[in-house]
């Protein structure tokens, strides 16, 4: 398991490129977490570190979670997470893990919940069609019909697309591209939409998956790459053409003076 990052959802805006591109960006808020225990294999028979998250109120917590950090000697942590580690030795208690996690990172994958929607119908939460709108379909025009089969199985299968409630669910959104990240701030803005509302928890984490997709990053700069070679090749095409113009210019003027000087000959001859 990839060691993540939990942080807060912020909002949505856009980043301009120089090429004059805008793409649309998530602002994501990541808090530094801290190792609080080391798990090895002789404790519990696997390696992992368990980290914490955001602040909170002493008096918000229980007896038992006061006791263990202050058998840590931390300060206490809303949220604690466990990552599992192939080699334990590399991590301390009381370090800090920040954005520097995801430095040269160009994709990542993220886990939040969905909005919730409520009680909704089988046309909003399974995109079903529904009855006909016509006369003869007496109030069942968004029903979902018939559920069950026969006196044979005599139940409804577990797993059957029916109306319920609908969202307030966790999900994940893999390969989303990193389109910058601000370390000061401790801001990261990641291209496309991210499950959750606004000042949502989401949890952040390496791509699992291994992409060979170019970037919006490296795009434009392909882009402004080209336009400079083109601008060059037009600049050498058009300084070619005003040399050889002024090539010309300079013959045409040479044979004026060479026609004006013969005929300045021929005048003083008839003379």
């Amino acid at each position: 398991m990839n060691i993540g990052l939990i942080g807060k959802k912020i909002g949505m805006t856009r980043e301009f490129f120089e090429t004059g591109i805008s793409v649309p960006v998530t602002v994501l808020y990541i808090e530094k977490g801290r190792i609080i225990d080391i798990i090895t294999k002789e404790k519990r028979g696997y390696d992992a570190i368990r980290v914490g998250f955001g602040k909170i109120k002493p008096s918000k917590l229980s007896k038992q979670m006061k006791g263990v950090f202050a058998k840590k000697g931390t300060e206490p942590k809303k949220i604690l997470r466990e990552f599992r580690v192939d080699n334990v030795s590399e991590y301390k208690e009381g370090n800090e893990i920040g954005l520097e996690l995801f430095k040269d990172q160009k994709f990542v994958d993220v886990t939040s919940k969905t909005i919730g929607k409520g009680f909704a119908g089988v046309m909003k939460r399974h995109n079903f069609s529904g009855l006909r709108a016509s006369h003869g379909v007496s109030v069942s025009h968004r029903a979902h019909g018939s559920t069950g089969q026969n006196q044979d199985p005599g139940k409804v299968f577990k797993g059957k697309k029916m109306a319920g409630h609908m969202g307030d669910k966790y999900r994940t959104i893999q390969n989303l591209e990193v389109i910058k990240s601000d370390i000061e701030n401790n801001l990261i803005y990641i291209k496309g939409s991210i499950p959750g509302s606004k000042n949502s928890t989401i949890l952040i984490q390496k791509n699992k998956k291994k992409i060979n997709r170019t970037t919006t990053l490296e795009a434009s700069k392909k882009l402004i790459t080209e336009t400079s070679k083109t601008d060059t090749k037009t600049k050498s095409a058009s300084n070619k053409k005003t040399e050889t113009n002024k090539t010309e210019a300079k013959k045409t003027e040479t044979n004026k003076t060479e026609t004006k000087k013969t005929e300045t000959k021929k005048t003083e001859t008839k003379k």
